[in-house]
């Protein structure tokens, strides 16, 4: 059984930062792959970034190339996403999942064992 604690979301302007935290605990030794996945309201949830936490190769989709980054802690066991240069349409709750297939692309039905979620809203 895996158990995921998302922290850090909150609000702020466009153009800010944030910083989510996920703490795992549990039966995480079976997967090599963490991600940070995003739903926002009427739409489905889509993926943010994945890392191999093996090695730390990171991934991401397009939309958040070069404003969020994905990092780990092995020592604590968290990961971490660190987002800048927020946008509005980046308003979402914030998932983080333990990946269970051999890809650590953010693709949701790659990943499971969600955690309960952290909202992170943005305004212009």
């Amino acid at each position: 059984q895996v158990h995921l604690v998302e922290s850090g979301g909150g609000s702020v302007q466009a153009g800010g930062s944030l910083r989510l935290s996920c703490a795992a605990s549990g039966n995480t030794y079976s997967s090599n792959c963490m991600g940070w996945f995003r739903q926002a309201p009427g739409k489905e949830r889509e993926g943010v970034a994945g890392i191999y936490t093996g090695g730390g190769s990171t991934y991401y989709v397009d939309s958040v190339k070069g404003r969020f980054t994905i990092s780990q802690d092995n020592a604590k066991n968290t990961v971490y996403l660190q987002m800048n240069s927020l946008k509005p349409e980046d308003t979402a709750m914030y998932y983080c999942a333990v990946g269970v297939k051999q890809s650590c692309y953010p693709h949701p039905p790659f990943f499971a064992y969600w955690g309960q979620g952290a909202q992170v809203t943005v305004s212009s």
